[in-house]
């Protein structure tokens, strides 16, 4: 089966908490075609002035992100894993939220044990890769990422003539990557154990690879989302916010204007998308990254 990178949407701060998309509201059943447009982050995509490119980002402010010493030395800081027993599964759904998805059908799917990583790769588990190997990812060589609107400094968007045609609340701004995942103002000094952010599929297929894992197929990471639940939505049931509690960092308020953060997370994951269903998913090319993608791993073997 494709080994398909699992480029989650992330939550801020909270590792146990489902990954997910944003969502401003619970939604119907089928809420026709309401996207957070993570599907349009295409670095061909971007439509404005064009403005030339400075020298790749890995020159900004890479000293003022450089974490303590215990990262440092080739350790290898991996994430807890847990064993997800094999069995079989109904996949997808025959009622998508967004068909054009491929959601469904639902079918039938048996599953081999794997373990899989409790939570997604942190900031500071990454940067004790890129420490052992100099490993610079795509958006630091390309010299920008796609940032959500709302979550830069007015500095930065000052400087910004570009936008994403089909969904101009995503900016490419020149310097954002994991390092800096708002722009060249921002750090992730004192965001060391939140996901790490702007990754693309080769960056983190690279990173399971030097951690002796690698990356979920689809099937692996909705049987594990699902957790022997049959025909739910969330991983915790049916409903969003079961007895007012939040289970899941998402849009509260008006898409993409104004973000009350009920759950009390601002950043990180900001889209309102229906993508954060079991049986939901998104794609793009391999060179995307993004403010709001990170990733967990796999393994055959427990690590």
């Amino acid at each position: 089966m494709l080994r398909l990178l699992a480029l989650l949407m992330i939550c801020l701060g909270c590792l146990d908490k489902v990954h997910v998309c944003r969502a401003h509201a619970e939604p119907a059943a089928s809420p026709g075609g309401a996207s957070c447009g993570c599907e349009s982050l295409k670095r061909d995509a971007v439509v404005g002035d064009s403005t030339a490119s400075e020298e790749p980002s890995v020159k900004y402010s890479r000293g003022a992100n450089e974490m303590e010493s215990d990262t440092r030395g080739g350790q290898r800081m991996l994430s807890q894993m847990v064993l997800i027993s094999g069995g079989k599964f109904l996949m997808g759904t025959d009622n998508p939220g967004i068909p054009a998805d491929g959601e469904g059908p639902q079918r039938q799917v048996h599953m081999d044990s794997f373990y899989m990583d409790i939570q997604e790769v942190t900031n500071r588990q990454f940067q004790s890769f890129t420490n052992a190997t100099s490993y610079v990812t795509e958006a630091e060589n390309f010299g920008d990422s796609f940032v959500f609107e709302g979550i830069l400094s007015e500095t930065v968007k000052n400087q910004i003539s570009k936008a994403v045609a089909a969904a101009p609340w995503w900016l490419p701004v020149k310097g954002a990557n994991w390092r800096q995942p708002e722009g060249p103002d921002s750090s992730i000094k004192d965001r060391l154990d939140h996901p790490v952010l702007h990754v693309s599929w080769a960056d983190a297929n690279t990173y399971c690879t030097w951690a002796n894992k690698r990356l979920p197929t689809e099937a692996e990471w909705e049987y594990a989302c699902r957790g022997n639940l049959k025909d739910r939505l969330y991983p915790w049931g049916n409903r969003l916010n079961p007895k007012g509690q939040h289970y899941a960092n998402l849009w509260q308020g008006d898409f993409p204007q104004n973000n009350s953060a009920e759950d009390g997370y601002i950043k990180t994951s900001p889209s309102y998308c229906y993508r954060y269903r079991c049986a939901a998913r998104s794609q793009n090319t391999p060179d995307s990254s993004a403010s709001n993608l990170g990733f967990r791993c796999v393994s055959q073997e427990p690590h």
